[in-house]
């Protein structure tokens, strides 16, 4: 086995509509940066610059990439930038999945760019059945659709118990972006 490189990757989803699920994602590939694995995140429908955009930047051996914008998505009519920038990173994450150059690909907020129609749920499902062996790639985003779910190895739901949103709290700088 080459240095860095894992012996078996899995498929990862990390669902549902409770807090903490781009969260786990950077914090496994902050493990598997930290034990010499070479990580790859790309954000699908988001712009804005969130703080692990920042603190990534110390961190060898760990990169995110962003395709799209600042601002909502409208389900039922999307721009056709928010398209564009959805085509372009897909076919991003296939190249990197299949490059041989990461270990770990997050492909965050892909299960709602898969709800909204911006990426292709047999493009994904085709993504996840061809990837090479020794990848790990994981899947955030709410509402994973349930083939996607059948063809991974390990499924989490983030359950909303309770939020500070309900209660008024909005978002905080260095706590949700």
């Amino acid at each position: 086995m080459a240095p860095g490189r894992l012996r078996i990757g899995t498929v990862q989803v990390l669902t549902g509509n409770g807090k903490g699920k781009t969260t786990s994602a950077l914090g496994c590939g902050l493990r598997a940066a930290g034990r010499g694995l070479n990580v790859l995140m790309l954000q699908f429908m988001k712009g804005r610059v969130y703080g692990e955009l920042e603190a990534v930047k110390h961190v060898p051996r760990f990169e995110i990439l962003q395709f799209g914008r600042d601002e909502f998505v409208d389900k039922d009519n999307p721009a056709a930038e928010d398209k564009e920038l959805a085509r372009i990173g897909f076919k991003k994450a296939c190249e990197a999945v299949g490059s041989g150059q990461y270990d770990m690909v997050i492909l965050d907020e892909v299960n709602i760019a898969v709800d909204y129609g911006l990426v292709g749920l047999e493009e994904l499902l085709d993504l996840v059945e061809g990837k090479p062996s020794h990848v790990e790639l994981i899947l955030t985003g709410r509402y994973a659709h349930p083939e996607i779910q059948r063809v991974a190895d390990t499924v989490t739901e983030m359950l909303d118990i309770k939020h500070h949103f309900a209660s008024g709290i909005e978002a905080r700088e260095g706590i949700e972006y």
